[in-house]
């Protein structure tokens, strides 16, 4: 019994050892593992299956590598697929073909079939040769796909104006080993376009950097004139060309352009053609294997208005604290600008999804909620104390100013706390948050091509809270984006949806019912009034502009953010001047757009 456990032991061996001297399998068998390994893009699985491994893993690696699928994560995600078949094996003389079938996206394949021989030494293995992956491919040559897109492509305003195009920039780098040693001198000639680049930035860089040279800065054509001779003088720096999509020029930046370079590839790549190729070592086409010319771009339109835009960035630039400015056209729902100051970079989009409290300009959809309820009209008279306590909840004006009773129309115009938190007492717990959301304000928007939040207004469940709500403080946020979009919606009659590629559809969580025609009057007409009689009537000389100023206090109560928004004609805006104490500075901030504006 135990003599012959140990011979089937023994035969086991064997077979697992020797099993392919002992028992021939089928060539075909070699063919479909090597296919498989091709097609799940298994390089040692697939060079394991011919008589050279050594050779087979570098071509089919340097094959992988040429036609786009080096990385197999990223190639999934394109879209990229390889599917290889085999075909025809004779099972005596080894001989067989393989079917390649290349996918780079929709409407892009690339399909052939090469012939190869399998011998049995010792199990069958396919004869290498470069052929086996191409016909003509040799052991000099590589594969190179290449899309062929219209990179002239422009990204335009909406009067067609280029906003970004495709430029040459120069991408500076310097070795690792030298970044040191170099990087006073490279400071020293890159700080005056670039001024964050210092000395101790290009230390950091090289300490964190995972190659062996490390990318100091991208510089356009015309900044890259101005310093080449220079930067060639410092040892281990060079310097290589590049294709970018810029803005037509560096000053024009905007938080609104930050996802279009996407969107413009996503178009140009739809349209490209592509080509496949065979090249020499020196990347020179010797042998065009498939080709589909690109098919005609148009240019990739913004809603955005380049000359507006430009005035923005030049008002908010004169402000030292974060300030930020957002434009809307009413009667379509475009973005028209959307400019931030260094300062407020430096703290991220705020513009576009900055939360902060409202304060007075929130006043604009308390008076609104208080007219649809068809309580109070704008001639309704009403107190406007220097001080009131409101159900346990004490508010003062600012500087505690008394007006007496006066009609609700001089009460938005001057802006009196007092007599606001008195009336959003009297509304129900929802009446701020359905009036704000009916101009726009808590909606979630989905506007292809930008990302923005419009801000908060919670139910008030308690007197405390509807006071608060009322005045645009408590937990009652919006952005300037979001604020803009109710002064968009105040001038549209109803709840505008706001877009920036011209064309895309924006879609809404939610559509509230626009608000009474009449109480739309009315509040556009109480705008009117804080201009020219009101706390914003410094902007009284502007034909035709309506607004609301506002002051919201924060953390300690100690600091407040100023803003001004408003209605001009088809532009409506919102302007924040983060810890502006006052809204002195935004209204200054807004004039000096408005008035640059009036020049069209």
């Amino acid at each position: 019994m135990r003599t012959r456990r140990a011979l089937v032991a023994l035969l086991v061996t064997l077979l697992g050892v020797a099993g392919c001297s002992l028992f021939a399998d089928d060539p075909a068998d070699t063919y479909d593992a090597l296919a498989s390994a091709l097609t799940t893009t298994d390089v040692d699985a697939a060079a394991g299956h011919t008589d050279d491994a050594a050779s087979a893993r570098a071509a089919i690696t340097s094959m992988y590598a040429g036609m786009g699928f080096g990385d197999r994560a990223a190639a999934q995600k394109a879209g990229k697929k390889v599917s290889v078949r085999a075909e025809g094996v004779d099972s005596k003389s080894g001989r067989g073909s393989l079917e390649f079938r290349w996918t780079f996206g929709p409407g892009k394949e690339f399909a052939y079939r090469t012939e190869a021989t399998a011998t049995d030494d010792d199990g069958w293995r396919v004869h290498w040769d470069p052929t086996l992956l191409h016909p003509a491919l040799t052991r000099a040559l590589s594969f190179q796909y290449s899309d062929d897109k219209d990179l002239e492509t422009p990204v335009t305003d909406r009067r067609g104006l280029p906003l970004l195009t495709w430029q040459t920039v120069g991408v500076v780098t310097v070795a690792r080993d030298q970044a040191a040693a170099r990087s006073t001198a490279l400071a020293g000639i890159l700080n005056r376009i670039d001024p964050s680049i210092t000395a101790r930035s290009i230390r950091s860089s090289a300490e964190s950097a995972g190659s062996d040279s490390v990318a100091v800065v991208t510089l356009r054509a015309t900044d890259l004139a101005t310093v080449r001779g220079r930067l060639r003088a410092v040892p281990g720096v060079s310097v290589s060309e590049q294709g970018k999509l810029l803005t037509v020029d560096r000053s024009l930046r905007s938080p609104a352009l930050a996802q279009i370079p996407d969107r413009w590839n996503d178009r140009i790549t739809a349209s490209a053609g592509w080509s496949v190729d065979l090249v020499d070592g020196a990347g020179t086409t010797v042998d065009r294997l498939a080709t589909r010319a690109p098919g005609d771009v148009d240019a990739v339109p913004l809603t955005m208005d380049l000359r507006l835009q430009r005035l923005a960035q030049q008002a908010v630039a004169g402000e030292t604290k974060p300030t930020a400015l957002v434009a809307i056209s009413a009667s379509t729902g475009g973005i028209l600008a959307v400019a931030q100051n260094t300062a407020a970079d430096r703290q991220g989009p705020i513009a576009l999804s900055g939360l902060y409290p409202p304060g007075s300009t929130f006043k604009t959809v308390t008076t609104a909620a208080a007219l649809q309820s068809g309580d109070v009209t704008a001639a309704t008279p009403l107190p406007c104390p220097g001080r009131a306590t409101i159900e346990n909840r004490t508010i003062p004006n600012e500087d505690e100013f008394d007006l007496g009773t006066v009609p609700l129309r001089t009460a938005f115009a001057q802006s009196c706390n007092t007599t606001m938190g008195a009336l959003s007492d009297k509304l129900g717990p929802t009446a701020l948050r359905d009036t704000a959301a009916r101009l726009g304000i808590g909606v979630d928007f989905v506007a292809p091509g930008i990302t923005t939040v419009t801000g908060s207004v919670p139910a008030a469940d308690t007197p405390a809270q509807r006071v608060e709500s009322g005045i645009g403080q408590g937990r009652v946020t919006t952005s300037p984006f979001g604020l803009a979009v109710a002064e968009a919606s105040l001038a549209h009659g109803s709840m505008i949806l706001p877009s920036l590629l011209s064309g895309q559809t924006t879609t809404a969580d939610q559509r509230p019912a626009a608000l009474d025609p009449a109480v739309v009057s009315q509040i556009r007409s109480l705008m009117r009034d804080t201009v020219t009689t009101g706390t914003a009537r410094s902007l009284r000389d502007i034909p035709g502009l309506g607004g609301k100023t506002g002051t919201a206090e924060f953390g300690d109560n100690s600091s407040a953010h100023g803003w001004f928004a408003g209605i001009l004609g088809d532009v409506a805006f919102a302007t924040l001047v983060v810890g502006g104490d006052s809204s002195s500075p935004a209204v200054s901030v807004s004039g000096q757009f408005l008035r640059g504006s009036l020049g069209d």
